[in-house]
């Protein structure tokens, strides 16, 4: 039987964050115990106490140096467990204007400005493309 802890729903934030030719940024996973070597969405865990949009400008300055200028709150999934990985989150997702130069920390190995029409050619974690998807289809 599993743990206790990982039967907890967590709760988590995304960033979609496009420039201006419209492309996504989606960053490598690096360091991770989580589909290593997957890409995903700038986010991460929601801290106690924190609000959403806190954790949101937070996730994004700790991961990528950028300052998140605005946020909207898109949508949520829930990101049940998989073969990949025994958690189940709760996933807010929220379109960000950020100003500055992408620098990473050590959580990735490379960033990548994403064109829709490269959608299918990487591995995504946390069914991060269905919601990219889905951020594409209300735009």
């Amino acid at each position: 039987m599993p743990e206790k802890k990982e039967l907890l729903v967590r709760t988590a934030v995304r960033a979609l964050i496009t420039n201006e030719e419209g492309r996504i940024l989606i960053l490598k996973r690096s360091n991770s115990d989580f589909c290593n070597g997957w890409w995903n969405l700038p986010g991460g865990k929601i801290d106690f106490g924190q609000t959403s949009e806190d954790a949101i400008i937070r996730e994004i300055q700790e991961e990528t140096q950028l300052e998140c200028v605005s946020s909207e709150f898109l949508f949520y999934m829930d990101n049940l467990p998989t073969s990949e990985y025994n958690t189940h989150f709760l996933t807010l997702f929220f379109k960000c204007q950020c100003d500055g130069e992408v620098i990473l920390n050590s959580e990735s190995a490379e960033y990548h400005w994403l064109k829709p029409v490269e959608l299918e050619s990487f591995r995504l974690a946390f069914e991060h493309d269905s919601a990219i998807r889905k951020y594409l289809n209300t735009t």
